[in-house]
């Protein structure tokens, strides 16, 4: 059964790109990372939320590949799934361009719950995302 999947629409602005007139490669982590505040946005809880909870994801590995470029004024469409593998929120991420659906980048990003500074499980967010990890 596939994952439910949480997807929004994005444009590249001119100054995330380079002198080559494409977007630099470090602003599709900003890309996958607002993707991942929206996403818990959407579920009824913002990061600085969480954190006033003492509930803190960390990110701790990225691992992108890039494929095709965007350009300045694209639009995008940033989506992700997320799946639990023992303390680790894996998140698999992607980016498309709306005009043509070509994959610019995907992406795997894996975070930790912190519970007040210490390693948990990250119940909390299972609760908020079972529905995406359930599927």
């Amino acid at each position: 059964m596939n994952k439910k999947v949480f997807e929004i629409e994005m444009k590249v602005r001119d100054y995330e790109c380079d002198a080559q007139g494409i977007v630099n490669n470090a602003n599709y982590l900003h890309y996958f990372e607002t993707t991942r505040h929206e996403f818990m946005q959407s579920l009824g809880i913002s990061f600085k939320e969480s954190h006033v909870l003492g509930v803190d994801p960390v990110v701790t590995r990225a691992d992108l590949h890039y494929k095709t470029s965007l350009t300045g004024s694209d639009l995008f469409l940033s989506s992700l799934t997320v799946e639990r593998k023992g303390v680790k929120m894996i998140f698999h991420q992607a980016i498309h361009r709306k005009e043509d659906k070509a994959l610019c980048c995907k992406g795997q990003i894996e975070a930790v719950i912190l519970m007040n500074g210490s390693l948990s499980r990250g119940d909390y967010y299972d609760e908020l995302m079972k529905e995406y990890l359930n599927n």
